[in-house]
């Protein structure tokens, strides 16, 4: 099992390094005197691609992703949120947008993509603005989609909007590892529960091998209650990487907003658990403004 991971890792990597290579090409062609769109916009720089990925699943993972969408959503910074989870997907009811279309109507026609097309599959969420690739409605229909297509979708999208937002499964399927690889910033989840501690160091472990450096791991608690004493200092010293942003626990307005389909960010912004999601909302905005300034940043000599 050990060797087929990093084999696998090993392909995703190969294969990211190529479709970057042909992404400066695409970025030439699509971009040219100005992408057209249905809404008239398109970023003045290349978008950002955040990944939210929990190596132990039942952290909240599809929250914090649909909630973090709409807090780096706004006129100046338009948001895609994209379900990588794509056998058992919930962003599509996660905002009450089931039946539409999916990534499986853009993946077959990957290399024909233009802006147009893509605003007519992409779902837009009136209340919040985002706009959403849905998973496919069938598991099964997950295998039509190669992690190929599915980089290439993202890469596109980075022509037309400022971030896109991946959420993902806890499987390191090639889809995951390739988005992963590809990300311009990893937004990893963990608890205050041990097996989820537990998993977050061996991803960490994991992320080193695949080339990510820890400047583009942003570490965020969810679900922090106070009154349990593994506290984010104290894993934050035992890991060696420090939680950057700790959303409280709230069962009652979390779960309230997944049934009624209604992100907490839409009604409950002022309220400690969006405020939390506004501080990772920062933090990953201070997090890419960083690492802009270090890619900018002359080479000196020795």
């Amino acid at each position: 099992m050990g060797d087929e991971l990093i084999s696998a890792i090993k392909r995703a990597g190969e294969m990211a390094h190529t479709e970057r290579s042909k992404g400066v090409k695409q970025q030439m062609v699509i971009s040219g005197p100005g992408i057209n769109t249905m809404s008239g916009f398109a970023p003045t720089t290349k978008g950002k691609i955040v990944v939210v990925y929990s190596p132990k699943g039942g952290t909240g993972c599809t929250t914090v992703a649909v909630n973090l969408a709409i807090a780096l959503n706004n006129e100046d910074t338009r948001t895609v949120l994209v379900d990588g989870n794509l056998q058992f997907g919930d962003v599509a009811i996660f905002v009450n947008e089931q039946g539409k279309n999916t990534v499986l109507d853009v993946a077959p026609r990957v290399d024909d993509l233009d802006a147009d097309i893509i605003e007519e599959i992409l779902v837009k969420h009136e209340a919040s603005g985002i706009r959403i690739l849905a998973a496919p409605q069938k598991p099964e229909h997950a295998e039509r989609i190669s992690a190929d297509q599915f980089t290439k979708v993202l890469q596109f999208l980075q022509n037309m909007y400022s971030y896109i937002v991946v959420d993902t499964s806890t499987i390191l399927t090639d889809v995951v590892l390739g988005t992963i690889d590809i990300s311009d910033v990893v937004v990893l989840i963990t608890t205050q529960e041990i097996p989820a501690i537990k998993n977050a160091r061996a991803l960490l472990d994991l992320l080193q091998t695949m080339g990510v450096s820890k400047e583009r791991i942003v570490f965020a608690m969810n679900r922090y209650d106070k009154r349990i004493s593994i506290t984010p200092e104290r894993i934050s010293e035992n890991l060696k990487h420090e939680i950057t942003a700790a959303i409280p626990f709230d069962e009652k307005i979390a779960i309230t907003a997944v049934n009624r389909g209604v992100p907490f960010m839409l009604d409950n912004k002022s309220q400690p658990i969006g405020r939390g999601i506004l501080s990772l909302a920062e933090a990953v905005r201070a997090r890419i403004t960083a690492l802009e300034a270090e890619d900018r940043a002359p080479v000196t000599k020795r």
